[in-house]
């Protein structure tokens, strides 16, 4: 029944009759009229005894019509649920709001950051260790590794990053032979470009773009899929149940990512090669000529030392973007926080760490 207001002027007093359902559409076609009438009576008299239905918003237009007039008389409801939604509402509108937190000063505001900051690093570093300690206790019992779910991992790390890892390679290839053109071609240096190029790739960027694949694709997915188990309290399930879930669904992922790694940094030299191939046989040099460059300029070692960089980092990706699905928050933003944090920790991890690899390898001469 469609609930509707009756009004009875008596002098200075009002009476107002409410009959129907007062829900949230009732209330909101009637509280113009109602909130009129009670701010121009004395002596307010509110019946209710025809209500058959009351919600939140309903109770909050009587309410609101009570403290309207300057004396309010009820006659109803009947003592029952109609009553009980009146009295929590009064409740709920009686409780005082929340005291905001009261700000820190920035002496304060800063010890705070820094304990946080620190409190993160030792998280990272205790997440570390469940991994090795997982990983110890794999090599320990190998049947324990889910080799479908590594198998799957690579496929999705590796296999279908295949196409965009050659794109990029050869683009790359491209752009540093033709920038290097310019300068060279100054003093008549042109030659040397497949030596340049050459050392680039194997030593810097044939791994730093690869881990930048790596993070961009990978590091997302683990941190979104593990985010999402964790948002759905899956994470949760599996611990009640005496699974550990770094070694269920963290070392699989670990695993793969330091596998695909060097075969991506190997994909991106080698295109990467081929593009710089294919300019210097625009800029009239024989494929003969560019290979006796590139043997003189480049060795095993230098391949060598850029696959292992390689699989560095994609144990730093692996590490970054699970523990960002792990750690994840709850709520509908926790998935994306983490997909972003994962990226965003993952290529300052790799820049970091290639900082650290160029200082290794020159005070060891390599």
């Amino acid at each position: 029944m469609e609930a509707s207001l009756v009004t009875a002027v008596d002098g200075p007093a009002t009476r107002l009759a409410f009959t129907g359902g007062l829900d949230a559409a009732a209330t909101a076609r009637l509280w113009p009229e109602a909130t009129r009438q009670a701010q121009d009576a004395g002596v307010l008299t509110l019946d209710l005894t025809g209500l058959t239905g009351l919600d939140t918003a309903g109770a909050v237009l009587l309410l609101r019509l009570e403290r309207l007039a300057r004396e309010t008389r009820w006659h109803g409801p009947p003592p029952g649920p109609l009553q009980a939604v009146l009295d929590r509402t009064r409740q709920a509108l009686a409780a005082p709001p929340a005291a905001a937190a009261p700000s820190l000063p920035a002496l304060a505001q800063l010890g705070q950051a820094t304990v946080r900051r620190g409190q993160d690093l030792l998280s990272q570093i205790g997440f570390l260790g469940e991994a090795v300690v997982a990983g110890l206790g794999t090599i320990r019992r190998p049947w324990r590794l889910r080799l479908a779910e590594v198998l799957r991992h690579l496929d999705e790390a590796g296999l279908r990053a295949f196409g965009l890892t050659l794109l990029l390679g050869v683009l790359i290839g491209v752009i540093l032979a033709f920038q290097s053109s310019i300068p060279m071609r100054r003093f008549g240096a042109q030659s040397f470009i497949p030596n340049l190029v050459g050392i680039s790739l194997l030593r810097e960027l044939g791994p730093l773009m690869a881990a930048v694949i790596l993070a961009g694709r990978t590091g997302s997915a683990f941190a979104a899929e593990l985010g999402t188990m964790t948002v759905n309290e899956e994470i949760d399930a599996l611990r009640i149940m005496g699974i550990d879930p770094v070694a269920w669904l963290v070392l699989p992922r670990l695993l793969a990512a330091i596998l695909v790694m060097p075969i991506l940094a190997l994909l991106m030299d080698l295109a990467g090669l081929i593009g710089m191939g294919l300019v210097m046989g625009s800029l009239g040099f024989p494929p003969v000529g560019v290979v006796n460059q590139l043997r003189s300029a480049i060795g095993l070692k230098d391949l060598m030392g850029g696959l292992f960089k390689a699989a560095v980092f994609g144990l730093s990706i692996g590490l970054v973007g699970c523990r960002a699905g792990l750690s994840a928050g709850r709520g509908p933003r926790a998935v994306g926080d983490a997909a972003t944090a994962a990226v965003v920790g993952g290529i300052v991890s790799i820049v970091v760490l290639d900082g650290i690899f160029s200082i290794l390898f020159f005070r060891l001469g390599w």
